[in-house]
């Protein structure tokens, strides 16, 4: 083929036009076939489209080097392009080598690792909130503002990662009261005050004695730790309106204020109203997390259709006796339902990536 042969001679100008149309010719099928990929990642998922794009991108280094080496020129020239080109690869690669290097293998152990998924609380130094992509080369959350915070995976192994359990996690509200409050007194209120806030197995903890005042902590578990922040805040609500009802000022005699000695610090009881239905905060802060988290959800459920199609086409090739023929049947109605499970699964990991990516 011309297109993949080197002249050594001097190059005439039908060398030339041939090279052209040879190389304008290929780099239109590559182009196409870019652009028939980049329409086609839409409906697939983010993985299959990262290396659909990696193989365009290989395919097309290809296409350079081959456009090259087929130049109408000698050999001597032929070499120095591909020693230039050669340079200038080592030389991005050099460049950015040492950080790209440093999260790639970071993202390795993390992947081995597997300490959190999308979806889950974590805490990495002054940053926390939810897991919405975990990649090879950083991890993204987003944070309490309904902000994203792009963190490297060689960062991430450095610094320790605290990570919420999905099985619960202890909320607590600390708090410090003066010595004319007994302790027999408060530990009865705060501990109605964690089960009013929908807190299981709680308990109450006397964190300091100090000079002026005692500090306790009420805690309790909660269970559905994707409502973390609506209960935390309804801890200290609870609290605050238990400790008033029953007479107790939650102010330690450091409590700088001019009044009467009989007076006390407590605001007059309110009536509250009917409280308006509302979504939780949780849903507009951690949106994009929880697309994540069900993306996540869903792949692993598309895992197992998958591996359920390879039992099953193992177990109708080993079908075997008088019944094969209906014993077949039956495992290819299997393996075909499987199959369209498969095809719905990955359907809707498709459409909830993309959700994600407009919504960025």
């Amino acid at each position: 083929m011309i297109l993949f042969q080197s002249t050594a001679g001097p190059s005439t100008l039908t060398d030339w036009l041939v090279w052209v149309a040879a190389v304008t010719g290929v780099g239109v099928l590559i182009g196409v076939v870019g652009w028939f990929v980049s329409k086609k990642a839409e409906s697939q998922t983010r993985s299959r489209a990262r290396l659909s794009f990696a193989a365009v991108l290989v395919v097309s280094l290809v296409f350079l080097l081959g456009a090259i080496i087929t130049l109408p020129v000698s050999d001597q020239i032929t070499t120095g392009l591909l020693g230039l080109v050669g340079i200038s690869l080592a030389a991005l690669i050099t460049l950015g080598s040492t950080t790209i290097f440093a999260n790639f293998m970071a993202g390795l152990m993390m992947q081995q690792v597997r300490s959190f998924r999308p979806g889950d609380f974590i805490r990495v130094g002054e940053h926390a909130g939810r897991v919405t992509a975990k990649g090879l080369f950083h991890v993204e959350i987003q944070t309490e503002d309904r902000d994203l915070v792009t963190l490297p995976n060689a960062y991430l192994i450095t610094t320790p990662v605290r990570v919420v359990r999905s099985s619960g996690t202890v909320v607590w509200c600390e708090l410090s009261l003066g010595y004319d409050a007994h302790h027999a007194k408060v530990e009865p209120l705060l501990l109605r005050a964690i089960e009013q806030a929908g807190l299981v197995d709680g308990f109450v903890l006397v964190r300091e004695l100090g000079d002026f005042a005692v500090t306790y902590r009420a805690c309790g578990l909660l269970e559905d730790v994707k409502k973390l922040i609506t209960t935390r805040s309804d801890l200290r609500e609870r609290v605050l309106d238990v400790l008033h009802e029953a007479g107790i000022e939650i102010v330690s005699p450091m409590y700088m204020n001019q009044r009467q000695i009989t007076e006390r610090a407590i605001p007059e009881r309110v009536r509250a109203g009917p409280e308006a239905e509302s979504s939780p905060p949780e849903d507009i802060i951690f949106d994009k997390a929880d697309d994540a988290e069900r993306v996540e959800n869903i792949r692993k459920s598309l895992n197992e259709a998958r591996e359920a199609i390879k039992a099953l086409e193992d177990e109708h090739s080993r079908a075997k006796g008088e019944d094969q023929l209906e014993r077949q049947k039956a495992i290819g109605e299997k393996i075909e339902h499987q199959h369209k499970l498969a095809e719905y699964l990955q359907s809707q990991i498709a459409r909830l990536e993309s959700q994600v990516d407009k919504s960025e």
